[in-house]
Order: structure tokens, then C-alpha cells, then sequence
């Protein structure tokens, strides 16, 4: 599993121009499922989403000391299965590691469903449409988690 984790001040997600997710301040995760992943690493990957510390203590503040449940943050949860093409060879992306369709989004379901259950504001894109994401970085600050299965 990847996610692309982006601290936002504000983020939304338009399929054929309606809006179909929008959060403020928190967390726009980009959301890749590979199709080794299981519970294990839904897991793992929620208890790092919600409690990295990834923001200021205090407005202005450069010390990262809170996570996006301690200031109450939202999150915009969108499926990316890019986030698995391999472009080693050749000149066209492979996707040969990513979940199918219907495994990635049983499971992108059960991660939106568990992040969920912090009580967080929880939007989504949606699951396999051609979404138009708009991004509004705070910082920037950009990271990417991976859980692979073991």
C-alpha cells in the first residue's frame, strides 16, 4: 500500500464538474492498493495517517508536534492507482503490481471506513472516475508512506 500524504489547507475533488469531496485544513491522501495488500496493512497505514505529527504546536510554528486528530484536521481520501506504475522499462507505465479493480476497492473502502472511525471528517474522491483534484499545499509538506505485505 502507498500514500502519497499532502498537508493541505484546503483540498477538493470535482468529477464532471460537481464536487464530490472537499475538506479545509488537514490531510489529502493519495491512495495506491497493490494486490498483495491485506487488513495488516490497512491498518498500519491509518495509524500513521492519523497520527503522524505533521503539523505546528501553534499557528506559525515550525516544529512539527501534532497530528491531524490532535487539531482536529479533515481528510480527503483519494484512490490513485498510479501510485503503482512501474516505469523502469520501456516507455509506458506498468501496473502489474496493483490491486484489480474490484480488490482495490473493496479495501480502499474498509481504509476510507477505518480512518473514519477517528471521528475525523472523512471525504473521498470517487473510486475509478476521472477526478480533477485541486490541491492548496500547506508548507508544502509532501511525503509518501509504503506498507508492503510481509
Amino acid at each position: 500500500m502507498r500514500v502519497v500524504i499532502q498537508r493541505v489547507k484546503s483540498s477538493q475533488v470535482t468529477v464532471n464538474g460537481k464536487i464530490v469531496g472537499k475538506i479545509g485544513r488537514g490531510l489529502n491522501l493519495l491512495v495506491g492498493i497493490a494486490n498483495t495488500d491485506t487488513d495488516a496493512e490497512l491498518d498500519w497505514m491509518t495509524r500513521k495517517c492519523l497520527e503522524l505529527r505533521l503539523f505546528p504546536d501553534q499557528e506559525g510554528g515550525d516544529r512539527w508536534q501534532k497530528s491531524v486528530q490532535e487539531i482536529g484536521g479533515e481528510l480527503l481520501v483519494v484512490s490513485q492507482f498510479t501510485l503503482y506504475g512501474d516505469c523502469r522499462k520501456g516507455r509506458r507505465p506498468s501496473f502489474d503490481h496493483s490491486a484489480t479493480p474490484s480488490l482495490a476497492a473493496e479495501l480502499y473502502n474498509r481504509f476510507v471506513t477505518k480512518l473514519q472511525t477517528s471521528g475525523l471528517q472523512v471525504e473521498t474522491g470517487q473510486f475509478g472516475a476521472m477526478m480533477q483534484v485541486a490541491i492548496e499545499n500547506d508548507g508544502p509538506v509532501t511525503l509518501l508512506l509504503e506498507r508492503e505485505a510481509v
